[in-house]
């Protein structure tokens, strides 16, 4: 991602408190690949949300999903390295888009998520 747009992204993220994040239940298994599924509420839908999730999931190296639910909230499905993960959800967390403003992440590691080729916007 060029430099005016990693600007932009992180604009106003440091003064950000973010919203709460819960785990529902432990990492699975001591595996280097470890898959979670993440539900995001707050203002999330309208505010480019889905865009900047896979960017942020892209730089982190990480495959995966997001998409919009008809609840107003945000889904999405990581694969990646227990370090990935932990930055990705911490993205989550602060919102990254600087549009949004995140209450919650609910996390659940699911070994049953099915590994993509990347991370795509799926709506």
């Amino acid at each position: 991602m060029s430099s005016i747009f990693k600007d932009f992204f992180n604009m106003g993220k440091a003064d950000r408190p973010g919203g709460e994040v819960i785990y529902t239940n432990e990492v699975l298994a001591d595996t280097s690949q470890q898959k979670l599924r993440a539900i995001v509420s707050g203002r999330v839908q309208g505010v480019g949300f889905r865009f900047s999730t896979k960017q942020a999931a892209d730089e982190l190296g990480i495959k995966g999903i997001v998409r919009n639910e008809p609840d107003g909230t945000v889904y999405t499905e990581a694969v990646g390295s227990e370090d990935q993960l932990s930055a990705f959800v911490e993205a989550l967390r602060k919102g990254p888009s600087p549009a949004s403003q995140v209450d919650k992440v609910v996390v659940t590691y699911d070994e049953k998520i099915e590994e993509k080729a990347n991370f795509s916007q799926v709506n």
